[in-house]
């Protein structure tokens, strides 16, 4: 399996993984921002996204779609999740039926409840369909520092064959047959470091943040598998690798949007945190499949101000007690 790739979407994300790619071979970025474009093109830089974080010549920014997505055999789409499925269908004509769409975005549809992978098959059902996840900051992989995630698609041999070409210096790709997995570990886990924020704004303490990564494991665990997921898919890259990262870092926009909250900080001016959309659709899905997630719940109602943050803790904390494993 061989072929050019295009990244659609020229924020910090999508401008890291052209980075990536275009360490490999000449790559097309589509970018919606028209400045954002002149300035990768002329300067070589995407200050507003990644600072001053030098891009590679490699990397051809547009803002045309179908010259972005020509002759591509691999077009990530590095798009936020509630975007997702407005870009897919502007990109529709401009597809043919041998390009592999992957899926880097990290959430839920909240109005659908679909994964990602499942857009993909509703508005492009003619293509395949693979999702990428795994710990990794957009600044951390713009430099070519040592980063490992997952490739997934239904089929693992298919994915296999993808994870080899799209593997560069310092990003490894691990293929995955399980990609509902993989997309419920990336958009659980943000909902989970919005919480582990919370509790290192809060001044919670040590002890906190690591019973709160560790009881977000096993509810991020048990809510996938009920939804189809393999628990051991969770144990990977995408569920606890991401989880670890994202838990303990203010890089992670999660994270610092829990920490806002936690502080009583006002949050109108951060960065897009995916975890807040997905923690409304996540704490639905589970409460109507009768899946106990206590901590995801807690998150929701912290965003929608049914609880407050000490409430929401101390309803955490009074819960009946219960053996560890479940």
């Amino acid at each position: 399996m061989s072929g050019r790739v295009a990244v659609i979407g020229a924020g910090a994300w999508g401008t890291a993984l052209a980075c990536a790619m275009a360490r490999g071979a000449p790559v097309t970025l589509w970018g919606r921002d028209a400045g954002v474009v002149r300035q990768i093109n002329a300067e070589r830089t995407n200050r507003f996204y990644l600072g001053a974080a030098e891009l590679p010549g490699a990397i051809a920014a547009t803002t045309d779609l179908a010259e972005a997505l020509d002759g591509a055999r691999f077009v990530l789409l590095a798009v936020p999740a509630q975007t997702m499925r407005a870009m897919l269908a502007a990109m529709v004509p401009h597809l043919h039926a041998d390009m592999v769409l992957v899926s880097c975005a990290k959430g839920i549809e909240r109005d659908s409840g679909d994964l990602m992978s499942a857009v993909i098959a509703h508005t492009a059902p003619a293509n395949r369909a693979a999702v990428l996840s795994g710990p990794s900051f957009a600044a951390d992989v713009a430099r070519g520092l040592p980063t490992a995630v997952t490739l997934a698609m239904a089929d693992e041999k298919a994915a296999l064959a993808a994870a080899e070409v799209l593997s560069r210096p310092g990003l490894r790709l691990y293929a995955g047959g399980d990609p509902t997995g993989v997309e419920y570990g990336g958009a659980l886990k943000n909902v989970l470091a919005i919480a582990a924020g919370i509790v290192a704004g809060r001044g919670l303490g040590a002890s906190a943040q690591a019973a709160l990564t560790a009881r977000g494991f096993a509810e991020m665990t048990r809510v996938a598998e009920a939804l189809g997921a393999r628990p051991e898919t969770l144990a990977g890259l995408s569920g606890l690798g991401d989880l670890i990262l994202t838990c303990g870092s203010a890089q992670s926009r999660n994270f610092a949007y829990g920490r806002a909250l936690g502080r009583g900080e006002d949050t109108s001016g951060l960065k897009l945190a995916e975890g807040v959309a997905t923690a409304h659709i996540a704490a639905r899905i589970a409460g109507d499949h009768g899946i106990e997630a206590p901590i995801i719940a807690a998150v929701a109602d912290i965003l929608d101000g049914r609880l407050g943050v000490d409430a929401a803790v101390s309803a955490l904390m009074a819960r009946p007690i219960k053996v560890e494993g479940q």
